[in-house]
């Protein structure tokens, strides 16, 4: 049974027809990949699963319970996090203040992962009292995963975390998804295919505001043509 299941949603932004046809479906305790050239539909996908972008049609269901016609602070309630590309960190805050506004609530579980993700990213630790405008990228991109692990989201949306990042972080983030997806289910959208593959199960490809392609991620790894066809790699 799958934890969300998009079908076939259309999206608008102002006059734009984005997203003319989206569908996929998440397993729990997967690494769900949406891949697609720049400009495909891959982070509308993520905004109008959030509510933030709204569904002119189809449908959009988490746990078996429609949620495409929600707020935005309804599907965050309902347990889906949402990591965004600009990472959204508030740089006008430190770290412990970033971390502490994300919590819905103070209660020993939430105190047991923010523990764990401070172990998962020690450098959140090291600059605690640091303001989120004086870290660098790669500490931001810990601390926006950092602040949708915190409380209890069965499911995280994670938007282009190896963006802008050097090869070094870029594997520290990846190693850090990997290791989180041991308790938590994630939908990743990432151009940098290395990582996308590396930690990815399953992989949908938009291409122009629809779902075009779908399947294991060991078979896109080893099908060069598909690669090259969608993706332009070979």
């Amino acid at each position: 049974m799958a934890l969300l299941k998009v079908s076939n949603i259309e999206t608008y932004i102002e006059q734009y027809h984005i997203l003319q046809g989206v569908s996929f479906e998440v397993k729990k305790g997967e690494v769900t990949v949406l891949l697609g050239r720049n400009g495909a539909g891959k982070t509308t996908t993520l905004r109008s699963i959030m509510g933030l972008n709204p569904v002119k049609s189809g449908t959009i269901t988490y746990k078996e319970q429609d949620i495409h016609k929600m707020p935005t602070y309804h599907v965050a309630n309902k347990g889906i996090g949402y990591v965004p590309e600009d990472q959204g960190v508030f740089g006008g805050l430190t770290v412990e203040e970033n971390l502490k506004v994300a919590m819905k609530k103070k209660d020993d579980p939430t105190l047991e992962r923010l523990d764990y993700v401070l172990n998962l990213f020690p450098d959140l630790k090291k600059f605690w009292h640091k303001k989120g405008g004086f870290l660098s990228g790669g500490q931001k991109q810990m601390l926006a995963i950092a602040r949708a692990y915190v409380n209890d989201n069965e499911l995280l949306l994670i938007d282009e975390p190896s963006k802008g990042l050097a090869p070094i972080i870029v594997e520290k983030v990846m190693e850090s998804i990997q290791e989180m997806k041991q308790k938590t289910t994630v939908v990743l959208v990432e151009q940098n295919f290395m990582m996308a593959s590396g930690i990815g199960d399953s992989f949908y490809i938009i291409d122009d505001g629809k779902t075009v392609h779908s399947g294991r991620m060991q078979d896109l790894k080893e099908d060069e043509t598909l690669r090259r066809h969608y993706l332009g790699i070979a």
